[in-house]
């Protein structure tokens, strides 16, 4: 039958939405439609041995009644109206609270990810929603699944990275709440607190400084602007509570953000990428719904504005605010030639992922750099038996120091590869201090952690020659860089190594920095997919001289975003180009690619 010819008051509003969306009658990024067309595949299979679901339109429907006749917007030119629910919005919820066990009647879905741009009533949905799930959630008990029953001391959070943002979600609710008389009678909302008359519990707003993080059992969990969060640290916490409800939800809404590597919203982007395009195992109790402009998309073009924009989809009078809003903000970062403007506008506006800083050394093209690793077996039967050049980043004893390799092999690429080491009383510290997990890497051996409270070198010497034995290297010469170096490559010298020193200024680091962006960018470079590495490869800023020269360094000199194994990797280079004759492409193609990556 075609789309054209259904009876659409007989298709519930998710199903219709998704069958727009998949069969082109509306615009959509491959996301979206990728969550669509699962929605419809889904209800194909329901009800099956391999796939124990079905989608409860009525559960769909109470969702929608609660909006409709409950909540009431708390700001715009629609305060203190009704809150009429979009097609878009009931799709998302349709889908969340719709989709249940066929058994237990438990919802299916446990956690949600939202990315939508700003503007898009993403607040106000999850002000109804943590009220929703403050009056009129129901569980439905295993003994007795056709006979719902609310929660007792119902508990939702609303989790932000800081104190002023997590009030947002729940300051919203409490506006929310006074504006409807059927939540008031229903709810105690004061000052500093919501709870239920008769059932207790609480509606609140917690953040890093909210003490006694783990200490309850919620219902719903709403994660406000995730891309804003350092670490996943209050996500996991409030996430360990979830076995003591019989279907607690964690909602995560976000617009993009700063492509940082350690984002874990950006992580959580990726691996939910790869899951809904089949790269991963699709995971039936995570609702995915993305929307944004996409990689070829001219963000230019107000026409594909409505894929990161869905509420623009309609014709109110709020559409057409936000669109104007979106234009001169547009016109505004554009015409103004700031990056910074430009940046923002990107991320905010149209769901399109920056780099976080525009002077860092790989802005733009770390997913070049990703695409270029193989496995660590691959690697080593790759470069084993050949020449190589030993780079050494020699860091206070305290800190992350290093060791790297480089191979030129036959067909013109490079092959690169780089060690940690760290003292093991100092771990601990600065997985805390830098976010990054030196244990598990120390575990998978990307690094390694040396005996006491200063790096010993013995580490280091012992892991150059280790290798160098077993995969039956040939060290040509071991470049470091002079601080803190002199003992230890002396130490070296008397075992027959040849050690150049390797200055530290732009003049003798510019034109190497230079070469090894553009292997990455020309795709003539390999590596073993060291996560260590790549940390540091993201870290690095450029600094560049008044003669266009550059070197790489941290954002100032007690940061914890640490680049020691890309530090000690350029040290390699630097004698690698000298002994094979290579020098910089300085044609227009790599810096043109270069822009065209980091701008889109």
């Amino acid at each position: 039958m075609l789309i054209s010819s259904i009876d659409w008051e007989d298709v519930h509003p998710t199903n219709q939405y998704a069958a727009e969306i998949v069969s082109g009658l509306r615009l959509s990024c491959q996301m979206e439609w990728l969550a669509c067309k699962r929605h419809l595949d889904d209800l194909k299979r329901q009800a099956t041995a391999d796939f124990p679901y079905v989608f409860d339109e009525s559960r769909a429907d109470r969702i929608f009644e609660w909006f409709e006749r409950c909540c009431r917007h708390v700001r715009g030119p629609f305060s203190g109206q009704l809150i009429q629910l979009l097609a878009f919005q009931k799709f998302d919820l349709g889908s969340v609270f719709g989709w249940v066990h066929m058994h237990s009647g438990k919802r299916r879905f446990r956690k949600a990810f939202h990315l939508r741009a700003r503007g898009n009533v993403k607040s106000t949905e999850m002000s109804g929603v943590a009220l929703y799930g403050m009056c009129g959630d129901c569980v439905y008990p295993p003994e007795a699944p056709h006979q719902k029953r609310y929660e007792d001391m119902p508990e939702v959070e609303c989790a932000a990275v800081d104190k002023g943002q997590a009030k947002r979600v729940w300051g919203d609710a409490q506006e929310m709440g006074k504006k409807s008389p059927d939540i008031l009678k229903r709810l105690r909302i004061k000052k500093t607190y919501i709870e239920h008359s008769k059932r207790g519990g609480w509606l609140r707003p917690l953040s890093k400084e909210t003490k006694n993080k783990d200490s309850g059992a919620p219902c719903i969990v709403i994660i406000d602007e995730y891309h804003a969060h350092p670490s996943s640290e209050i996500l996991d916490v409030l996430q360990s509570g979830f076995g003591k409800r019989l279907q607690s939800l964690m909602m995560i809404i976000s617009t993009a953000g700063k492509d940082a590597e350690n984002s874990p919203c950006k992580k959580e982007y990726d691996t939910l990428c790869k899951m809904m395009v089949g790269e991963r195992p699709m995971d039936d109790s995570y609702y995915v719904m993305i929307r944004e402009i996409e990689k070829d998309d001219d963000p230019h073009d107000e026409s594909i504005w409505p894929k990161a924009n869905p509420i623009l989809q309609s014709d109110d009078e709020y559409a057409q605010t936000l669109l104007h809003e979106i234009r001169a903000e547009h016109d505004e970062a554009y015409n103004s030639g700031d990056p910074d403007k430009i940046r923002e506008w990107l991320i905010k506006r149209v769901n399109r992922w920056q780099a976080d800083s525009e002077n860092k050394y790989m802005s733009g093209i770390m997913d070049k750099w990703k695409a270029h690793g193989i496995s660590r077996d691959a690697f080593l039967t790759l470069v084993r038996g050949r020449d190589t050049w030993a780079g050494l980043d020699l860091s206070k004893t305290t800190d992350l120091t290093a060791d790297a390799n480089v191979f030129k092999l036959d067909d013109g690429r490079y092959a690169v590869t780089a060690h940690g080491f760290m003292p093991e009383e100092s771990a601990t510290k600065h997985e805390h201090s830098d976010r990054v997990p030196y244990k598990a890497w120390a575990s998978d051996g990307w690094c390694t952690l040396t005996e006491g409270a200063v790096t010993d070198y013995r580490y280091i010497k012992g892991h150059m020659q280790e290798t160098e034995q077993n995969e039956q290297w040939n060290v040509l010469e071991v470049c470091y860089d002079p601080y803190n170096a002199t003992h230890f490559t002396q130490e070296l010298e008397t075992e027959g190594y040849q050690c150049v020193e390797i200055r530290q200024g732009v003049q003798t680091l510019s034109e190497p920095t230079k070469f090894f962006r553009n292997l990455v960018l020309k795709g003539l470079i390999v590596h073993d997919g060291s996560p260590l590495l790549t940390w540091c490869l993201s870290n690095a800023i450029e600094i560049t001289d008044n003669n266009g020269n550059i070197k790489l360094s941290k954002k100032h000199k007690d940061d914890s975003q640490r680049i020691d194994l890309i530090s000690a990797l350029i040290n390699a280079i630097v004698r690698a180009m000298y002994m094979t004759g290579d020098t910089v492409d300085t044609s227009e193609f790599a810096e043109e690619e270069f822009l065209k990556e980091l701008w889109g």
